[in-house]
């Protein structure tokens, strides 16, 4: 991940790293303020219901591939399954956590850029969870899928009615999803390795997790998707100020008029 690297190593060294105390109270913040959000959201059950119909008829309309065809392949093998809840359960925050870790400690333009893309699309979101409740499709009769979870484990949720430290009905947009693809993005500007694309398997394989145990469906990613591009768009990347990029050239020159006048000397 380290190949290659110097171009951008120079132009996050222009920017500051900002204070360690107050970014660990920004991101605790924000994300106690989701949760609280999510928990908030609770208490649509039949509104999250009949929006639930409304999503998979609407995914039958256009077409969308059936969600069962990666539940099919997932429950070929148990252990297969094993694994998918697995990642589902234990990698999303994880992989977030270390990302900006990473980018705070070696790319610090690119971590406040991170970070306030995915606090907007995480905001983004929450409004989102208020104003459309949604059943997951493990919870639609409809939908012929299990709830891979459930039988196979590991579950990170409990009864709906019992469970009161997450909100079920709060599918879409996927976060999972859509965090995995900002956290691609992100390492992919940020390094300049010839391997760097293949951080694209990471959101490639959450989108199977996600839907093949489900908990999502295509429309939860499609949207995550959508929000997190309006964000890239919004929210553009910081570049090194004139003052800071005419020291850069000035070093750059340096050696040059050093050697001209070592000649002239001659």
């Amino acid at each position: 991940m380290n190949a290659r690297t110097e171009p951008a190593e120079a132009e996050s060294d222009a920017i500051a790293r900002p204070p360690l105390v107050r970014e660990l109270l920004l991101v605790a913040g924000l994300f106690l303020v989701y949760k609280l959000g999510r928990m908030l959201a609770t208490g649509h059950t039949g509104e999250a219901f009949r929006n639930a119909h409304h999503v998979w008829d609407l995914e039958r309309a256009v077409r969308l591939p059936g969600e069962g065809a990666v539940q099919s392949l997932l429950l070929h093998d148990g252990t297969l399954v094993h694994l998918a809840n697995t990642y589902y359960a234990t990698v999303h925050f994880p992989a977030t956590a270390a990302f900006l870790i990473w980018l705070y400690l070696r790319r610090p333009a690119h971590y406040v850029w991170a970070r306030r893309i995915l606090a907007a699309v995480t905001a983004a979101a929450l409004v989102v969870h208020l104003a459309f409740p949604l059943a997951p499709p493990r919870m639609l009769a409809a939908t012929g899928l299990m709830d891979t979870a459930h039988v196979y484990g590991p579950s990170v949720y409990g009864s709906p009615q019992t469970d009161t430290l997450s909100n079920q009905f709060a599918a879409m947009p996927s976060l999972h999803f859509g965090w995995a693809l900002m956290v691609a993005i992100g390492l992919i500007v940020a390094t300049r390795s010839r391997w760097r694309w293949l951080w694209l398997l990471h959101p490639m394989l959450t989108l199977l997790v996600i839907v093949g145990t489900a908990n999502h469906y295509w429309l939860d990613a499609i949207v995550a998707a959508a929000m997190l591009g309006l964000a890239l768009a919004v929210i553009q990347l910081p570049h090194r100020t004139r003052t800071t990029a005419g020291r850069g050239q000035q070093a750059a020159l340096a050696p040059a008029d050093e050697h001209v006048l070592v000649g002239a000397g001659r």
